[in-house]
């Protein structure tokens, strides 16, 4: 199964693309899709949409999976990423793609298996996961790949085998 992770933002949206077959993880791809901070808010958002939308019919995954987001301060910040992770779940839906949306407690307890583990913590248990040699840069992009891994291994539990009939 090809999964394409997401970690929303509207500077910056990290991605990550793994192949998950018998247990196993393949890195296919990494990277950010990035906005300019000086380019008018609805050109960025199409940005994001096209560029989500670009690695869909790239790499043809099965399933998105993207992060909830996850904010107790900034609202106008807020706002701003909703809207963009808005636009990454339009393009997936547009595509065809399964869309599968994970708390940060759900990734961190599926990554490192402790819901509150810190962020240096996922990025390395992510790095030792995927078999790399060092964390993948920008964080967006590992934060993307560990939406990914949680994806993975919740999939093949019966908790997402229960959700994919529609039972939550």
């Amino acid at each position: 199964m090809i999964i394409l992770g997401i970690d929303p933002g509207y500077a910056i949206v990290g991605y990550g693309v793994l192949s998950y077959v018998g247990n196993k993880f393949t890195v296919l791809d990494f990277g950010a899709i990035t906005t300019d901070k000086d380019t008018e808010f609805p050109t960025r958002l199409e940005q994001i949409y096209d560029g989500v939308g670009y690695l869909i019919e790239k790499w043809k995954p099965a399933a998105m999976a993207v992060e909830e987001l996850f904010f107790n301060t900034n609202s106008t910040t807020a706002i701003k990423v909703a809207g963009a992770r808005g636009c990454c779940l339009l393009s997936a839906k547009k595509h065809g793609v399964d869309i599968n949306e994970y708390t940060p407690l759900q990734v961190k307890q599926s990554v490192t298996g402790y819901g509150r583990a810190v962020k240096s913590q996922v990025m390395e248990m992510t790095r030792m996961l995927l078999n790399l040699d060092h964390i993948p840069k920008p964080d967006d992009a590992a934060d993307a790949l560990a939406v990914a891994i949680c994806h993975a291994h919740t999939s093949g539990s019966m908790v997402g085998k229960l959700k994919n009939l529609g039972i939550k």
